[in-house]
């Protein structure tokens, strides 16, 4: 085999590894639940399902980015839960507002702890995790808060139309068309334009994408929480593949010592992805409690693994640096796809959660060995 073959494997396999575990897991699942895992129904209720910790996954990649972690995220999706529930009487809006600025404080909270006394986020969230716990059950009297207005919970009920959702993409389409055919103007393409292999795999598994949300979508519609998830996502792509404070983020997560020397402001970047994680956690806690139908104050325990696993298995470095929030929705799909599976094989929940911390480790050793 000729070397710029095997540098071509070893590229695909490195950047479309977990994607191949997916699809792989998903085929599988498939023949084991005799075909019940890929009906419509069943799909849209793993976009629902996964949506929650595809939004926690989007931070904790922000944050495992600049080489800390956040283990108090289930808990806030709790508490944050419990406020949206109590702030009913305001409105749905004034109950959304208030509910995702509790998760800025919160996450800001963390952020000020690791930045000005220097405390390793490890600690400090997991102080978090515990403070914030104790306050949902405090707030709710150790009870589920019930009650919700019927706007607020159509927030996790309610589908975008196939109509709305076929306008908004014929629109993004000709945006971008447009902004391609400027670069052409431009001349940004005078030697020619050519696709490389890789480009072209990018292309197919992304119309494989469109094509599988848009049978969904002609079946019943697209799950509001599962618009949430793919909004945030795409900012989130968009922020640090595009942005400065994207590249700010590798650059800290990467040498912090060498971003400060080049002038990156170190200490605002690690509040700033400390706070995003907390206002996306009070999202996240907005869309669960949406779909609970109350406020439940023993929720989202264990999130914070999922949220890590996703990241971790989408093949960001716990060493900070490397990785992206594509490969973290991948990753949590592949739980989500875990999770739904083993419930229609009837599995033990006991023996998922060693499913999943098996595959945690395994994730990590991989990561360990690039």
């Amino acid at each position: 085999m000729s070397s710029g073959k095997k540098i071509f494997q070893s590229e695909l396999i490195k950047k479309y590894g977990n994607l191949i575990g997916l699809i792989t897991l998903i085929i599988l699942t498939a023949f084991l639940t005799k075909g019940t895992f890929i009906t419509p129904r069943n799909l849209i209720n793993v976009l629902r399902q996964t949506s929650v910790n595809g939004i926690l996954a989007v931070g904790m990649t922000l944050v495992i980015l600049i080489g800390g972690i956040d283990l108090s995220v289930g808990s806030v999706v709790a508490l944050t839960g419990i406020f949206a529930a109590l702030f009913q009487p305001l409105g749905t809006v004034p109950a959304i507002v208030l509910t995702v600025l509790i998760g800025a404080v919160i996450g800001g909270w963390n952020g000020f702890f690791v930045t000005k006394f220097k405390i390793p986020p490890f600690i400090i969230t997991l102080g978090m995790m515990t403070i914030a716990r104790g306050l949902a059950l405090v707030f709710s009297g150790g009870q589920a808060i019930s009650g919700l207005n019927e706007k607020f919970i159509l927030i996790s009920e309610s589908y975008i139309s196939p109509t709305v959702f076929f306008s908004v993409l014929a629109f993004l389409t000709l945006i971008a068309a447009i902004c391609f055919l400027r670069k052409m103007k431009n001349g940004q393409f005078k030697e020619g334009f050519k696709i490389s292999p890789i480009s072209a795999i990018n292309a197919f598994f992304m119309l494989a994408a469109l094509t599988l949300i848009s049978w969904l979508v002609i079946f019943r519609g697209l799950p509001m929480g599962a618009a949430i998830f793919f909004v945030i996502a795409m900012i989130g792509i968009y922020v640090l593949r595009r942005m400065r404070f994207g590249r700010y983020v590798y650059a800290v997560g990467g040498n912090e010592e060498a971003a400060r020397l080049s002038g990156i402001n170190v200490k605002l970047i690690k509040f700033l992805v400390f706070t995003i994680m907390g206002v996306l956690a009070a999202v996240a806690g907005i869309v669960l409690t949406a779909r609970l139908n109350s406020g439940v104050p023993t929720s989202g325990v264990m999130f914070e693994l999922d949220a890590i696993a996703s990241v971790v298995i989408g093949g960001t470095s716990l060493s900070g640096g490397h990785g992206s929030i594509g490969g973290s929705i991948i990753g949590a799909f592949i739980i989500g796809t875990l999770n739904n599976g083993m419930q229609l094989l009837n599995i033990d929940s006991f023996y998922q959660e060693i499913v999943k911390g098996a595959i945690i480790i395994g994730a990590v050793l991989l990561d360990r060995k690039k």
